[in-house]
């Protein structure tokens, strides 16, 4: 579905995509147990051998280093967390495009999950939007690029869509993910639109998209807003066992989760000199916080309760 058209080509049995847009990480056909352990095998050790042989990546986007780490996040997406995906057809196979997720869950495992699931489900790379706090930490900097994401810049991010990459913005930003458990599934505000801008700016379609289930991974009661002074955070979470049982209270619980992908919303219709009109980005970016909190609502009506 480049540029938001249907591909006109045989979609694949049971897959709502065709050869040409297999992405590179789903495989054409069922692998074996055996299949998968030596395949998973090579990916580690393409991996590996790059940085023996003194050939990283230097902070770009690395393929079989994330190929090789897949499969140790399918535990907690397979059955920890029991990720159920809807609406994988509404990814554009090809061509730039904007994942316009919620956000929650105090800390961004709904990311994670996101990533893993189009990885998975679909076989694009999503390049994740994440914030400059992500970027300040030594390590954790590197890790984030290389596993094929990028800073919440918007010159970074519309180079990334004019080289016709997948995107995933979470528009609540720090309102979303650090607000409390009694507003668990009430989006928080989408900003001012500049998402929307970019996607107008390039042309590409919006795919919205809902995340049933971050929100009961870490039910955050309260904000020690003292302590989150202290060390320069957005907030510091209490949960009903974090501080209290210490490191035992870092670990998120068993919730089920439900990820859906909606129908694109397309932009290229307005034309590049629409994203200067305020009003028409404002109204098309409360348009898709609509549609996000409705397929949250459908969600959690199909999901019979936080842990089946």
């Amino acid at each position: 579905m480049p540029d938001g058209k249907p591909c006109r080509a045989r979609t694949l049995p049971g897959m709502p995509y065709c050869r040409a847009h297999l992405g590179p990480l789903h495989h054409r056909r069922a692998l074996s147990v055996r299949e998968f352990l030596s395949e998973w095998r090579r990916d580690v050790e393409r991996a590996v051998a790059r940085r023996a042989t003194g050939r990283p990546m230097k902070g770009r986007y690395d393929e079989d280093l994330v190929k090789a780490l897949l499969p140790l996040a399918l535990p907690l997406y397979n059955w920890y967390w029991r990720v159920e995906v809807h609406g994988v057809e509404h990814i554009p196979a090809a061509g730039a495009a904007l994942l316009v997720a919620n956000h929650s869950g105090t800390l961004p495992l709904d990311g994670a999950m996101l990533k893993v699931a189009t990885l998975k489900e679909h076989g694009r790379n999503p390049w994740l939007l994440a914030a400059d706090l992500v970027f300040r930490v030594p390590g954790l900097r590197e890790i984030t690029r290389v596993a094929g994401n990028a800073r919440a810049d918007r010159e970074e991010t519309l180079d990334l869509l004019r080289k016709g990459e997948l995107v995933g913005v979470f528009p609540e930003g720090f309102k979303g993910i650090g607000k409390g458990y009694r507003k668990r599934y009430q989006l928080q505000r989408f900003g001012r639109g500049g998402f929307v801008e970019m996607a107008m700016e390039v042309g590409c379609p919006m795919v919205p998209v809902a995340i049933v289930g971050a929100e009961e991974t870490y039910p955050m009661i309260a904000n020690a807003r003292p302590i989150a002074s202290l060390f320069d955070l957005p907030y510091f979470p209490i949960t009903p066992f974090f501080p209290l049982l210490g490191p035992l209270g870092v670990l998120p619980l068993p919730s089920k989760w439900i990820i859906t992908f909606g129908e694109p919303v397309p932009t290229a219709q307005y034309g590049p000199e629409a994203a200067q009109d305020t009003q028409l980005v404002l109204e098309t970016s409360e348009g898709i916080r609509q549609t996000v909190q409705r397929m949250l609502r459908e969600a959690l009506t199909r999901r019979r309760n936080t842990v089946l």
